[in-house]
């Protein structure tokens, strides 16, 4: 029988698109934070990419290039999970899966994996998919890391979401998966350990909005 977690802090922390190279109507700060990603990552390759006409914004027709999109993701399907919009969270996390094997060798990569891997694992627990929850959790701790994952950790939704339900084990197993990439966890991923292993959720701060 699964036990049933104890929570550690009160501070826990539209329509699907008919198109893949149409950006959906966010938030403008969601907005903003996803056109200065795209242009840093534009920049690292050597030249500014054209993005996608979003509200508010005057921008150049997009060319709804695969690059731009690798980049783009991870946001869409986090936001749009966030916002109740489970079909397009669903969609965006299937075709950064899909495309990623193209960018191994990007620094993104990393964020690509983890963060598609989430969402879905979330949709999963939301469709009562518990199993199939539990091997996203697993995928996305296989993630290689990446520049902010390996400094900042990954992001913890998941796993707080499988507590909640009592998946202990495996959020145990995900942290010894984090440690290979996450170095400077300053003691984060033991403390966190020593909670889930007395059933307590632990307060994941910052970590539960990655």
């Amino acid at each position: 029988m699964t036990e049933q977690p104890t929570t550690q802090s009160a501070s826990d922390d539209q329509p699907k698109p008919k198109q893949h190279n149409a950006v959906r109507s966010l938030r403008p700060r969601t907005v903003a934070g996803l056109v200065v990603t795209a242009l840093a990552a534009a920049a690292v390759a050597g030249a500014v990419a054209t993005l996608p006409s979003l509200p508010g914004i005057a921008t150049a027709e997009a060319p709804g290039t695969t690059s731009d999109r690798f980049y783009l993701l991870p946001d869409l399907a986090k936001d749009s999970f966030t916002a109740g919009d489970i079909e397009a969270a669903r969609e965006y996390a299937q075709e950064l899966l899909a495309i990623a094997p193209g960018f191994r060798d990007n620094w993104n990569y990393g964020n690509a994996i983890h963060d598609a891997n989430m969402v879905l694992g979330r949709i999963a627990l939301c469709e009562g998919r518990v199993d199939d929850a539990k091997g996203h959790l697993l995928a996305a701790g296989n993630s290689p890391g990446s520049p902010q994952m390996d400094t900042f950790g990954p992001n913890m939704s998941l796993a707080k979401d499988l507590l909640e339900r009592g998946e202990r084990l495996v959020v145990l197993e995900y942290f010894e998966l984090c440690r290979r990439f996450w170095e400077m966890h300053n003691g984060r991923l033991d403390r966190w350990s020593q909670l889930v292993v007395i059933g307590v959720v632990p307060d994941f701060g910052a970590n539960s909005v990655y």
